[in-house]
């Protein structure tokens, strides 16, 4: 009936929430441990709490508040539900500016500030993004404060401080790009915090720290495949990947092809590639679209007397 995998432990906790309980399900009373932000996905359920009804349908928001108590209903819910559940530690909502006024909200309809980062969470659980499951969630967690509180987001411009600690920390994820670096370590090496150094380094580089981790990583793969012989799982390896789907699947996605055919092309591709237009400009001087080199006329030119 209830189904639940754990994706991330930590300070942000990630769970994959599935129900399948329909109308005849009794329901129960239960106690939030943690603060907690559930992306409803897929399906609809009731949730009650602080005397409040809620009805939530794909797209809305479940927020917990530890020691609050709450029941979960389905009494006009058939189809089941699904949700990517984010637990935070109380640093990480002291971190994001959060008050308990929000974390009191109990339940929010589909807003589209909340859903399109609850999308980007969903892809990066299901690994068709390389933004981090905590990035994701930190994301997701200062929006709904924001959003909750009227709060307008201040972005301010990036001093030569901020660049410096930016660059140094991309330097040092870079040439430890093997190792398991996760934000809140990143973010210990540049003295911040894992949500203002998140800000920073994504603001000054253009990219998330979890993001610029994963290119590096494909960068070193992508030079040992090209120059090198060893075996596609330890290049997955050796690069920092935990395991050979995740790899392959980031590498097609990056390259366009799997890290067998990118070895392949590396070595072969540049014949193939020059055969292709070789091939192509013939077919145009056939056709006639395109004048050989060799039949242009040279333009003349008079002097005058």
């Amino acid at each position: 009936m209830l189904s639940v995998t754990q994706l991330q432990s930590g300070a942000i906790a990630v769970r994959d929430v599935r129900c399948s309980a329909g109308p005849d399900a009794r329901p129960f009373t239960e106690l939030h441990r943690a603060y907690s932000l559930a992306y409803v996905r897929k399906g609809s359920f009731g949730y009650r709490a602080r005397g409040e009804h809620h009805e939530l349908v794909a797209g809305s928001m479940l927020i917990g508040k530890p020691g609050d108590e709450f029941m979960c209903t389905h009494d006009h819910h058939v189809c089941g539900d699904e949700c990517l559940a984010f637990h935070l530690s109380p640093e990480v909502v002291d971190l994001v500016g959060g008050h308990d006024g929000a974390w009191r909200t109990g339940g929010l309809p589909p807003l589209p500030e909340l859903m399109v980062l609850g999308e980007l969470a969903q892809s990066v659980a299901e690994g068709r993004s390389d933004v981090g499951l905590d990035e994701a969630g930190l994301y997701l967690a200062s929006r709904f404060v924001d959003v909750v509180s009227g709060r307008k987001q201040a972005f301010k411009r990036a001093t030569a401080s901020d660049r410096r600690r930016a660059v140094e920390a991309a330097l040092w994820i870079s040439s430890h790009s093997q190792q398991d670096i996760d934000l809140e370590q990143a973010a210990g090496r540049a003295g911040l915090s894992p949500f203002h150094f998140l800000r920073l380094f994504s603001r000054v580089l253009g990219v998330s720290p979890h993001q610029y981790l994963v290119r590096s990583r494909l960068r070193h793969a992508a030079r040992l495949l090209a120059g090198g012989e060893q075996p596609v799982t330890e290049v997955a390896l050796d690069v920092g990947f935990a395991d050979l789907s995740n790899f392959v699947r980031t590498f097609h996605r990056a390259a366009g092809l799997s890290p067998g055919a990118f070895r392949r092309a590396a070595r072969t591709g540049l014949k193939g590639e020059r055969k292709i237009l070789q091939d192509r400009m013939a077919a145009l001087l056939d056709d006639g679209r395109l004048i050989h080199p060799s039949s242009r006329k040279t333009p003349c030119t008079t002097t005058s007397v």
